[in-house]
């Protein structure tokens, strides 16, 4: 690593610039290690200035280990030990910003390395961390906190010197912040008016430039790092099977389940990652198979465009091909995986339909010829139809002659014909009628008459207001389409249908993959968004914001009690911090805070997009490559639930 290449002397050794200037490599090395020892102990106003510099060093050059080998983990431990055990010195000066700086370095030099964790270990920072896990300043220094013991539980030496000692509390607390982070950054920061906020919340989240806007777009994101670091941790030690009775709590998981996270961190397993973990163990498996209510939202996910849908679907069939817990989850999971058995090649794995089909049917014929009955009827039919479609009708199409394929083809287009006089002339139930004859007279290789046969069923479902058999329709169109270009109305369709259904994230994600493919389309290369689409964006990025239950539960204790008001267990150093900046100690609640926000999320590039929408005086919405690359961003930025 280059130093501040200057060519002066420093008559000051515990100067971390005047060390980093110092041309002499040995006497480099000696201020540096003289500087580390001396920083706990002295009050300087340096002490950020130098932590933003070790910060910049490690976030640029986390494998570099000039300073990991020079004593900078024990330095830091000590800084934020004395930060929780100080709070007069914590709160002098900018000593507020150290503890945060600290973490940040320590995770920042973990990451990669296992000797740098190792190190870290050692020396001694493992506590100081937890203390700011337990809560012991702000929100802002648990996300740090918990970043920092995540990379360094994902590492084998320096997992066994934390699990030795702290197992545990470490996953009780991970388990804390994993659950009530989302609420704890909405009601600390998020809903408090903008001159209440702390001041030195807000420059770490802009660092110093940011205006409202961005402050609020940070505080999301990290919410959901906040979250998806403390999922990290947990399957740090569910992948090695430790804790698995306190992670497989109950009541743990349903909320698990909901998670989204992942977005702003790819490392983290998020909500879903984490089950999938859980999956691969047997008291796992055990323990998610007895929550229907869990099973259901892992098989949402693997019915989605979701980009988790493959870790939905792999937790199903680890839970299917389990003895023990195929039994219990098969009803459920079937009426799901029953849609995705003509699912081809997903991210790069071959024949996924054919997988999921072996599952389903590995004992089949103890139902079809022996006596082996499920619990529910619908699932024994669903994988009758399984076995018909997979099985016997491929058998008879192979014996099928040419002259036999083109009797069924022109029969089948006929039926379609039929079906859409039917629908236009507002006969629903008759057009269904004839789009499942045609799709059972259509050859399984005419993919695409088959895709437009689900697609115009899904429509007539749609209007029956029947919105489970328009999803399984859509999912089914989906299937025969490709990967690369899914078709576009089917999309659009279970999009409205999972609104029907009240899954709106489900809903948003194959709207903004309905979007994007309109964006690439070059059929509609020079058309406009439709507005209906931004409409449904709209509503669906509204309802799975990150702070929508937070602000539903703020407002329900306000509405049920407008006079009291709580710290909601801020502890003496939140107090003491907001008396400092001259503010009162309780928040204020924004009315409809973030009603302004509509599509802000689509990012900067998607100005012209959100001003379209927001206005609602155009009934389209322009198109072009900053419109796709803020479709990826929404994506990717959305952090609720799984």
């Amino acid at each position: 690593m280059s130093g501040i290449d200057q060519q002066t002397s420093c008559s000051n050794p515990s100067r971390f610039f005047c060390a980093m200037s110092e041309p002499n490599p040995s006497r480099r090395r000696s201020k540096l290690i003289n500087f580390f020892k001396e920083m706990p102990l002295r009050d300087d106003q340096e002490h950020v200035l130098a932590l933003n510099g070790l910060w910049n060093i490690a976030m640029k050059h986390p494998n570099d280990p000039e300073f990991p080998s020079l004593g900078v983990f024990e330095c830091l431990g000590r800084l934020i030990q004395r930060a929780v055990s100080d709070k007069r010195w914590l709160l002098h000066d900018q000593n507020i910003y150290i503890p945060y700086y600290a973490a940040h370095v320590i995770g920042s030099y973990t990451m990669n390395k296992a000797e740098f964790a190792d190190m870290a270990a050692k020396s001694g920072v493992v506590l100081p961390l937890m203390e700011l896990l337990r809560g012991k300043i702000t929100w802002v220094e648990k996300r740090v906190a918990v970043r920092a013991l995540g990379h360094m539980a994902s590492h084998d030496t320096s997992f066994e010197a934390i699990a030795a000692l702290h197992e545990r509390e470490i996953v009780e607390l991970a388990m804390e912040v994993a659950s009530t982070c989302v609420e704890e950054v909405y009601e600390e920061f998020a809903c408090v008016k903008e001159f209440k906020r702390l001041n030195y919340h807000c420059n770490l989240l802009t660092r110093g430039l940011g205006v409202l806007e961005t402050e609020n777009r940070k505080a999301e994101e990290w919410a959901s790092q906040l979250q998806c670091w403390s999922l990290y941790l947990l399957n740090c030690f569910a992948c090695r099977e430790r804790s698995l009775s306190l992670i497989c709590d109950k009541e743990f998981l349903k909320k698990v389940c909901k998670m989204w996270g992942g977005l702003t961190n790819p490392k983290s397993p998020a909500g879903i990652g984490l089950i999938r973990t859980l999956c691969k163990t047997e008291s796992g498996r055990q323990s998610l198979a007895d929550l229907e209510e869990v099973i259901e939202a892992i098989c949402n996910v693997s019915r989605s465009s979701d980009d988790y849908q493959m870790m939905g679907i792999d937790c199903l069939l680890l839970l299917l091909k389990d003895p023990e817990s195929r039994y219990k989850v098969i009803d459920i999971a079937v009426l799901f995986l029953g849609d995705l058995v003509e699912l081809g090649s997903r991210e790069g794995r071959p024949k996924v339909g054919q997988r999921i089909t072996q599952a389903l049917l590995q004992d089949y014929h103890k139902i079809k010829y022996g006596k082996m009955r499920l619990r529910s009827e619908k699932a024994e039919k669903m994988l009758g139809e399984i076995w018909d479609l997979k099985v016997d009708r491929k058998r008879r199409e192979k014996l099928l002659c040419e002259h036999e394929i083109r009797e069924r083809k022109l029969s089948a287009a006929k039926l379609k014909k039929q079906g859409n006089l039917y629908f236009w002339s507002g006969d629903i139930e008759k057009a269904v009628m004839k789009y499942s004859k045609a799709l059972d007279l259509c050859p399984l290789k005419r993919r695409k008459e088959r895709i437009v046969l689900h697609s115009n069923r899904v429509q007539c479902h749609l209007l029956l207001r029947d919105p489970e058999s328009a999803i399984s329709d859509a999912t089914r169109a989906l299937c025969l389409s490709s990967e690369v270009s899914p078709h576009g109305k089917s999309l659009w369709r279970r999009s409205q249908a999972y609104d029907m259904k009240g899954l709106a994230r489900e809903s948003l994600m194959d709207c903004l993959m309905f979007v994007k493919g309109r964006i690439r389309s070059d059929k509609t290369k020079r058309e406009r968004i439709p507005y209906y689409a931004a409409r449904m964006m709209n509503k669906q990025m509204n309802a799975t914001w990150i702070f929508a239950s937070a602000a539903r539960l703020r407002s329900h204790n306000k509405g049920e009690d407008d006079k009291v008001r709580e710290t909601n267990g801020r502890d003496e150093v939140d107090n003491m911090v907001i008396k400092i900046n001259g503010l009162p100690s309780e928040s204020v609640n924004m009315e409809k805070p973030w009603r302004r926000r509509k599509l802000e999320m689509v990012g900067r590039s998607g100005k012209e997009f959100r001003r379209h929408h927001q206005i609602g005086s155009s009934a389209h919405m322009k198109k072009g490559k900053n419109l796709e690359s803020s479709i990826n961003a929404v994506r990717h930025n959305i952090g609720v639930g799984l």
